[in-house]
């Protein structure tokens, strides 16, 4: 019986020689290659690209032979590539989708597939189901040598980065960044983020320092490459250090950004969530949509009644948010895993455009990172304090947990009234004066995930024990 591929959250991620393995692999670029077929998308191209895990660069040769044998063609890239640039590349050469060889900030055990549609988004769930529908039972794929698909024309290899990088400026004017004179401390997480920001900021006076910048599998100095503490413990260190201005900090494969400010101390992800939409609102005065998932800040919503913008929320992942950007055309989409898309991009999370909005921001408002976050709490009108805690559990007691937290009626949490349960993706118990409690799965790891926002932050820690007791995980 061969091992049954899942697609979860985005995509599929399993450990290297365990399930995700070469023969499985091929499976999955079967089933991907099937799907498009069946879209009518025979002879039409895709492009494949990777990060900096071990064996992905082979990995991803091995997808390409798969689809150039299936009949189409394929866009691969020549090397390490950030999840947005392969995103823009599937739009800039008028592709018909994507597969990425990531596992994003998994363990450096695991690796994972990404796909992606024509405009460079997530494929949203009933795609997905296609696709997993449409992976073979055994190794019953088509396949060719890369040297034989390349002699026939069927594989290019392309460098995306320089079309990637016209597309930013067109985005964002970067002279003032580099005229700035700042400091920044970049942490690239041994990932796909190395040598960007030095590449897109050199020329002024504005100094880069990264650390974590070349290629070691085995992720030193953190657990994995996750843009939360405690991973990122040493670049905040490193940016008190080196006097830095601010700590930017991308995950794996450069979607995701972390943030430190000034002082060493991180910034949560709702908190940058709501200083990007700020940003956008107030400094560049754009007006539009903001799409955010079920897990992610109420500051957007504060945001979203003050400069009379609706707020749409989806379940957690960019299969939901993708789509709905596109749908509504969203002035910036983005999740609690410090994620976010932006309009004239593409519907996909960029760490990169990110983090140069987050420079951009400080110097066109004359403050560091501290400031910022205590003019937008201002204009908002109310603060945010925020915490995650993630349990791992036995797969076979899913069920019996989903039962017991579909159960829990509790009048309060956290000393809170309990006002209403969303059952969208997981459960989240909303609670008096906009704070909430979550509990849901991962959809990549056998991982429980337990989180709150609330303004006061002396309840933090009384909600979050409320909520490991309903999935008894305390």
């Amino acid at each position: 019986m061969s091992f049954k591929i899942k697609f979860g959250t985005d995509g599929w991620r399993g450990q290297i020689a365990a399930e995700y393995t070469f023969e499985n692999l091929r499976r999955c670029a079967q089933g991907f290659a099937t799907y498009m077929l069946d879209q009518g998308h025979a002879g039409k191209t895709v492009v494949i690209g990777h990060d900096m895990r071990f064996h992905s660069e082979n990995f991803a040769a091995a997808a390409a032979e798969v689809l150039a044998a299936n009949g189409l063609k394929v866009w691969l890239t020549d090397g390490p590539t950030p999840t947005p640039t392969i995103a823009f590349a599937i739009v800039n050469t008028k592709s018909v989708g994507g597969i990425n060889i990531t596992a994003s900030h998994n363990p450096p055990t695991d690796n994972g597939f990404k796909v992606r549609d024509h405009t460079g988004g997530a494929i949203a769930p009933d795609g997905l189901a296609k696709i997993e529908a449409a992976i073979p039972e055994t190794e019953d794929v088509k396949t060719m040598k890369l040297a034989d698909a390349l002699e026939q024309g069927l594989v290019t290899m392309f460098d995306a980065s320089d079309d990637y990088i016209a597309h930013i400026k067109t985005l964002i004017d970067l002279q003032p960044i580099k005229d700035a004179g700042l400091t920044v401390l970049v942490d690239t997480m041994w990932g796909n983020g190395a040598g960007w920001f030095p590449r897109l900021l050199e020329g002024g006076k504005t100094k880069v320092i990264e650390i974590h910048n070349e290629r070691n599998p085995s992720f030193p100095e953190m657990s994995r490459p996750e843009p939360i503490p405690p991973n990122v413990d040493v670049g905040l260190a490193a940016t008190v250090t080196n006097k830095a201005d601010v700590c930017l900090i991308t995950d794996g494969d450069a979607d995701r950004l972390g943030l430190g400010d000034e002082n060493g101390n991180f910034v949560d992800q709702l908190r940058v969530y709501g200083l990007l939409a700020y940003y956008l609102l107030e400094v560049r005065g754009q007006r539009g949509p903001i799409v955010k998932t079920l897990s992610t800040t109420y500051l957007l919503n504060k945001l979203g009644e003050k400069y009379d913008v609706p707020v749409h929320e989806t379940g957690v992942g960019f299969k939901y948010i993708a789509p709905k950007m596109t749908e509504v055309d969203a002035m910036i989409g983005g999740e609690e895993s410090g994620g976010y898309a932006f309009r004239g991009h593409v519907p996909e999370r960029d760490g990169i455009l990110a983090g140069l909005f987050i420079l951009d921001m400080m110097c066109k408002m004359k403050m560091k990172p501290t400031e910022l976050l205590d003019v937008m709490f201002e204009k908002a009108g109310v603060g945010s304090h925020y915490k995650r805690i993630d349990s791992r559990f036995p797969m076979e007691n899913k069920a019996e947990i989903i039962a017991q937290v579909d159960a829990a009626a509790p009048d309060t949490i956290g000393g809170l009234k309990l006002l209403n349960v969303n059952k969208t993706d997981g459960f989240k118990f909303e609670l008096e004066g906009g704070s909430w409690l979550l509990i849901r799965f991962s959809g990549t790891e056998p991982l429980i995930r337990v989180y709150c926002e609330t303004d006061d932050p002396a309840r933090v820690d009384g909600i979050l024990a409320d909520g490991a007791k309903i999935a008894g995980v305390a």
